[in-house]
């Protein structure tokens, strides 16, 4: 294990925009990726349970492989697992209820697999692709109400109607013992190469997107069943945007929102809100002026706007692909678009994965290229938002095991589910361990600690 201390240029370390989003907003760089240490962060950083944030560069590293990281709030970067050459990590880390992070590898024997690390960088492989069952994950897991991980593989599985790829790509169960079920494969005309991960839904459906294929071969979204009953939801047709590569986000409304790389008004792109009943509607559809190619998905912050990356688009450079380097935004819910930042190569350079809002309010996120070494970087931006805290899992029934995760909770004084008191064990400054209370129903979680009241960002639903 390597450890890295990485110096951010001065110059370049805090640069405050006057932007009219917020009148607190500061952008810096953290850390400067190093070819031998990885690069290529394609996936988005997640928060750990102890308050740093880990993530996956699929390139680079001891083996060529891709990498493992962990990044403090701070910028102090460590390497914590090599890949082999072949393997190739290209979707989010999850940590589970077991403290554990499991992740994808796209080419790990030729297929892929699914894997688990512990906090100190022990991996395992939990299970090897065969090809019949799916091939070549691009995306991470989601750990369902039921304990168990749901993905998703770009190509393989039962149908012949996609040869080039072998497939046309799975919806599949995995146990945390690595019992793998193949739940669905895609046959091309309900959808192809579903690159991003899935959703499970307030109502316990299962939604993702495929980046191809369908009724007009732009990609569709789709709503599947933990038992494998799939219904496509939307068939995406060109004006209403081409190919979403990333999965999708359940806003606070209820809808669900996510993005196109293509297509749209003048096919740069769009981001799209659509209900659990397969009504669709275009917020927005980038102009080139505005970014291009909205890849990586977009979140929704406490603030109750969205937040979204594009990898091209901004200040024209040569050292960035397509010679722009990419923007970041926010959103509103109602459409209204504003330029955060526009990187300029020294900074970094076109941002492919979603941000990540932590818990102490600012935003997360890395970049493909530019920086100091020319592989990417990795960043924070602040817009004056307020800490809060964050559940995991986000729903359970009462007894339920629950952690809390936010900022400075030493000291906490009380944890209470929608105003029902619970009892609570202070694990960490950044982790309290509680259950679901009895008489609790859904609503917010809320933490009282020496400094103030924090409330959970998203509500937290008992179930029956």
């Amino acid at each position: 294990m390597i450890k890295l201390r990485i110096p951010v240029p001065l110059a370049i370390l805090w640069l405050v925009l006057a932007a009219t989003a917020s009148s607190a907003q500061t952008f810096a760089t953290l850390a400067n990726f190093i070819g031998s240490e990885g690069f290529a962060p394609w996936s988005p950083v997640i928060q750990g349970t102890d308050g740093n944030f880990y993530g996956v560069t699929s390139y680079g590293g001891a083996y060529s492989g891709g990498v493992v990281f962990e990044l403090t709030p701070g910028g102090e970067m460590t390497d914590l697992y090599d890949f082999a050459y072949g393997d190739y990590p290209f979707g989010a880390l999850l940590q589970a209820a077991d403290g554990n992070f499991y992740g994808t590898t796209t080419a790990g024997n030729n297929w892929g697999t699914v894997f688990k690390m512990t906090r100190k960088g022990k991996v395992t492989t939990l299970y090897t692709f065969a090809g019949t069952d799916g091939s070549s994950p691009y995306a991470g897991l989601v750990q369902a109400t039921d304990g168990n991980f749901y993905g998703t593989t770009s190509s393989g599985g039962a149908s012949n109607t996609c040869p080039y790829y072998y497939g046309c790509g799975t919806v599949f169960k995995v146990t945390k013992k690595g019992k793998l079920t193949t739940l669905y494969s895609f046959g091309g005309a309900d959808g192809e190469r579903p690159f991003g991960g899935l959703l499970q839904a307030t109502d316990g459906n299962l939604y993702g997107t495929t980046s191809a294929g369908g009724a007009n071969s732009y990609g569709t979204v789709f709503k599947i069943t933990t038992k494998g009953a799939l219904e496509t939801l939307h068939n995406f047709n060109g004006t209403d945007g081409e190919y979403p590569f990333a999965g999708l986000i359940q806003a606070t409304d209820g809808n669900l929102y996510g993005t196109t790389c293509c297509g749209g008004a003048t096919n740069d792109g769009t981001v799209f809100k659509i209900t659990p009943n397969g009504s669709l509607t275009t917020i927005y559809s980038f102009d080139g002026t505005s970014g291009i190619g909205p890849y990586g998905g977009l979140i929704q912050a406490t603030d109750g706007n969205f937040y979204v990356t594009t990898e091209f688009g901004g200040n024209t450079q040569t050292n960035c692909s397509f010679d722009s380097c990419g923007m970041i935004f926010q959103l509103t819910p109602a459409g209204t678009l504003t330029a955060l930042h526009s990187f300029d190569v020294t900074d970094g350079g076109n941002p492919y994965a979603a941000l990540l809002q932590s818990t102490n309010g600012s935003f997360y996120g890395t970049t493909l290229a530019g920086g100091s070494n020319g592989y990417g970087t990795a960043f924070s931006l602040s817009m004056g938002l307020g800490p809060f805290v964050e559940t995991e899992p986000t729903s359970g029934k009462v007894g339920k095991k629950v952690t809390i995760l936010g900022t400075d909770l030493t000291g906490a004084t009380s944890v209470s589910f929608n105003g029902t008191a619970g009892t609570f064990v202070i694990v960490s400054s950044s982790e309290i361990k509680t259950q679901v209370p009895a008489g609790a129903t859904s609503g917010t979680v809320e933490v009282t600690t020496p400094a103030g009241t924090l409330k959970s960002n998203i509500a937290f639903r008992v179930a029956q």
